[in-house]
Formats: structure tokens, C-alpha cells, sequence
């Protein structure tokens, strides 16, 4: 199962055989059903979660009882609570499949090998989390730039398969809004193609 993983990392870096049955030594094929937690508040992340196939999400529960979906992974996409997972602290979140999926863990204390052991790894790993802070950031910026409806037409046009996988209500936290308001957009969008 690395053999996508592998294939992710050699478009980042070059990684020679020895490097990439290392990193595939330390790596741990997992599957989840739908809906299955990989994490949970309170408890400590011990893992960084490699997708395979699948989406997982992260989520926290608001003061108000409210799921707030804070990010997704897809295939090729990692996903851990790197606060947690690297100071071992209690995580404030909760990752959640939301399909089934498949994933490679790798434990924090088996990536502090790797990064050793293996430094094409930590380049590729450093790349990697920069795309991923760089999106974050632009997401921010989104958010507070564009209105709503602006926002959500942007988003899928940027990834309009991932937006058909994902539940309504999870898009819609995501975004920042209630599901209700995202079936509006919907429902106005319907109409406006139909006339």
C-alpha cells in the first residue's frame, strides 16, 4: 500500500530504494469505516495520517454544541494535530473518516527516525506542511476577502469532485456558514441555471 505514498514523495523529492523501504518500514497501512474516529478531544495524537484512499476530517466542538470543521485530507494529503502530535499535549480536536478509507500511519516517534535517518524525507515532509500552512493561509484571506456565496463558488471551482463527496453540513462548517445558508446558495445557483 506505500506505493502511493512513494509516488507522492517523488514528486517532491528524489528517493532512492534503500530511502524509500525505510520510510516504508516505519509507515503502517490503517483502514477506518465512515464515520470511525481516528483521534478524539482530550486525547494525546500519536499518530500523522497518510490518505491512501478516503477523506478524513478535523473538527472541534464549538461553545454552542456545533461541529466546526477545520480541515480535510484526500488522497495524497496528510493529516495529524500537529499541536498535539508534537508536543503530546491533549488534542482539542477530533479526525474522523468521512468515508471509508485507508490511510499510513506514522507514529511521531518513527518520523523523528526518519527525519534522521532518511533527510530526503524531511525535505519532502517540509514541503509537504508548507503547501499545506501556504493553503491555510490563502484560506484566511478568502474568508475575510470574499463574501459567502463568493467564497463557495470559488471553492468549487477549485475542487468541484471533492465537493460531491463531502456531506452538506460538513462543506458547510468548513466555510463558515450553516448548512441552511449553503442550500440556499444551492437552490439560487439551481435557478439561475434553469432560466
Amino acid at each position: 500500500m506505500s506505493r502511493e505514498l512513494m509516488e507522492h514523495i517523488r514528486k517532491f523529492v528524489s528517493l532512492d530504494e534503500a530511502s524509500a523501504d525505510s520510510v516504508s518500514g516505519e509507515c503502517h497501512p490503517e483502514s477506518f469505516k465512515k464515520k470511525a474516529f481516528l483521534l478524539r478531544e482530550g486525547q494525546l495524537c500519536r499518530k500523522d495520517y497518510f490518505v491512501v484512499s478516503g477523506c478524513l476530517r478535523m473538527f472541534f466542538i464549538d461553545e454552542k454544541g456545533q461541529e466546526q470543521t477545520t480541515h480535510f485530507a484526500i488522497e495524497n494529503w496528510w493529516m495529524s494535530d500537529y499541536r498535539s502530535y508534537e508536543h503530546q499535549t491533549p488534542s482539542v480536536f477530533f479526525i474522523q473518516a468521512v468515508e471509508d478509507t485507508r490511510v499510513l500511519s506514522l507514529e511521531r516517534d518513527h518520523q523523528e527516525r526518519l527525519f534522521t535517518e532518511v533527510p530526503v524525507f524531511c525535505r519532502y515532509y517540509g514541503k509537504v506542511l508548507q503547501r499545506a500552512y501556504a493553503a491555510s493561509q490563502l484560506r484566511v484571506k478568502l474568508m475575510k476577502e470574499y463574501s459567502r456565496e463568493a467564497l463557495y463558488h470559488h471553492f468549487v471551482s477549485l475542487f468541484p469532485d471533492f465537493v460531491r463527496r463531502v456531506p452538506q453540513y460538513m462543506l458547510a462548517s468548513y466555510l463558515g456558514f450553516t448548512p441552511e445558508y449553503l442550500s440556499e446558495i444551492r437552490k439560487k445557483n439551481k435557478r439561475k441555471q434553469i432560466s
